[in-house]
């Protein structure tokens, strides 16, 4: 895989816990792999090249559709406990003994349960964008984004300009750029997720997100060491999730990026692949 790149490496299937996995791994070889996780309604598609690309100069990168999204097969389970139950049987059904796991908004509450159920699976964990079981405004689509996703748009791409970015010209001009490089793979790129999809992910993300008692006392249990990542304005989950989770995962460290919204890792790319190898490179 050490010759591929986000646009090259080919689209593999794995069968494992009833489903048919679509993968897709390049990058260095050897060493630990890093497992992305992506957001609400996401595809191995979704993920920026120069994030992808970019970590996988120091490592293999690993990226994988979950069951029924897009290109594998299944169902979406209607909880992140059973998303990161099938999370948890791809990685392993490619023999690896460990893995570091990066997850994106939705993609965090899978990478957070999948570290608590599979400790000796999972070394390192970088959390982007997202937040804690019953966290603040969780339990639902933030207002604000309910208006974004809600809206229609000239171009259907422009919906992440506003997804991922705050409303100033600097964070705007780096969306433009965002999707010149989310389109830049041209062949055998993934077909879009059906209607089943959404739903089904919107009913686990409110089970998430729901109130209850002691909500945090989870993350104690979380060993890993933990990287947390946001911007200072994230309107899709809100930033102060993140603290939240820094606080209360007991090996963690939070960095938040300036003028920006829920992709902040799509605005400042460099930095942020120098920040997540710097991590993931400390010595256990």
């Amino acid at each position: 895989m050490t010759g591929y790149t986000h646009q090259t490496a080919p689209t593999q299937f794995v069968e494992a816990n009833g489903i048919r996995f679509a993968y897709r791994r390049f990058g260095k070889a050897g060493g630990v792999p890093l497992v992305f996780n992506v957001h609400f309604t996401g595809t191995m598609d979704h993920w920026d090249p120069a994030v992808t690309d970019g970590l996988a100069q120091h490592r293999e990168v690993i990226l994988f559709n979950n069951a029924g999204i897009s290109s594998s097969s299944g169902e979406v389970p209607e909880s992140i406990e059973e998303m990161s139950v099938n999370a948890a049987a791809f990685i392993k059904s490619l023999g690896i003994q460990q893995a570091d796991v990066l997850g994106f908004s939705m993609g965090g509450h899978i990478a957070q349960e999948l570290a608590l159920i599979e400790p000796k699976l999972v070394r390192r964990v970088v959390l982007v964008g997202t937040g804690p079981r019953s966290g603040e405004g969780m339990e639902s689509l933030t207002p604000e984004a309910q208006e974004i996703f809600g809206a229609t748009y000239e171009e259907p791409d422009h919906l992440w300009l506003r997804v991922h970015f705050s409303p100033s010209v600097a964070s705007q001009a780096a969306g433009h750029k965002f999707l010149h490089r989310f389109r830049l793979r041209t062949e055998g790129r993934d077909p879009a997720p059906n209607e089943k999809v959404a739903p089904a992910q919107l009913a686990a993300i409110a089970k998430w997100g729901m109130p209850r008692d002691n909500p945090y006392d989870y993350l104690k249990s979380l060993a890993q060491p933990t990287l947390v990542i946001n911007g200072d304005n994230d309107v899709i989950v809100y930033t102060a999730n993140s603290w939240i989770l820094q606080k209360h995962i007991p090996n963690a460290q939070l960095i938040i990026y300036p003028d920006a919204n829920h992709g902040s890792l799509y605005q400042y790319p460099e930095r942020f692949v120098t920040h997540v190898a710097q991590f993931l490179s400390e010595p256990d």
